[in-house]
């Protein structure tokens, strides 16, 4: 049957598309769905054996994304970090995905950063780094200039932690947020944000 091969070599293939994402969320998902069709697939040849593995393959797959899902918004699964602008581990992290930042913030540069203008903030989750957010000090206000997350947590919103659950923000004395009209797949309007014009600005 013609069509069932094909069934066969899509389910094949999107498991193997799977493989190649960098998104923690997405690669599950796609790995879920890719195993849904060869369970079909290989239930209508009836290759048990095959079958079951797939079976066991998306249920491990179904409790990873339940608890990633539960940890998007969960303050105990990211820390806020508040680090000097000359940091050395801040530096590395801004030159390692200096290619990836530039895609989303074309006109980000770290180069005039100003203690106690700017402030930065690593993100992490465990040991491992998510994400950066960057500020500059106008008054109460404080200024987006970066805000990044790594590829393989870009399906979360971990700069959501210092805009509002962190209080860091309102224990250095800001009272709003205001971004950068420039940024590529900004995503405020999801977390609280309000638009203005281009930029989003958000109340503490």
């Amino acid at each position: 049957m013609p069509w069932l091969e094909a069934i066969g070599w899509a389910g094949s293939a999107l498991l193997v598309f799977s493989l190649l994402q960098a998104r923690v969320l997405r690669f599950r998902t796609l790995n879920t769905v890719g195993c849904a069709v060869l369970i079909f697939f290989n239930a209508m040849l009836g290759v048990w054996p095959m079958v079951a593995m797939n079976i066991v393959l998306a249920a491990i797959n179904v409790v990873f994304i339940v608890r990633l899902l539960r940890d998007r918004h969960d303050e105990a699964a990211f820390e806020v970090l508040q680090v000097g602008v000359d940091d050395d581990y801040l530096q590395h992290v801004l030159r390692v995905h200096a290619d990836d930042i530039a895609r989303f913030q074309p006109d980000f540069t770290w180069t005039d950063a100003t203690p106690g203008r700017d402030l930065a903030f690593i993100v992490v989750r465990g040991d491992e780094t998510v994400g950066v957010v960057a500020v500059r000090r106008d008054g109460d206000i404080a200024r987006v200039r970066l805000d990044y997350v790594t590829p393989r947590y870009r399906d979360f919103t971990p700069g959501e932690f210092v805009w509002r659950r962190s209080g860091l923000l309102n224990g250095l004395g800001f009272r709003h947020v205001m971004t950068p009209s420039g940024m590529v797949g900004a995503y405020y309007d999801r977390v609280g944000f309000t638009r203005n014009g281009r930029e989003f600005v958000l109340d503490l």
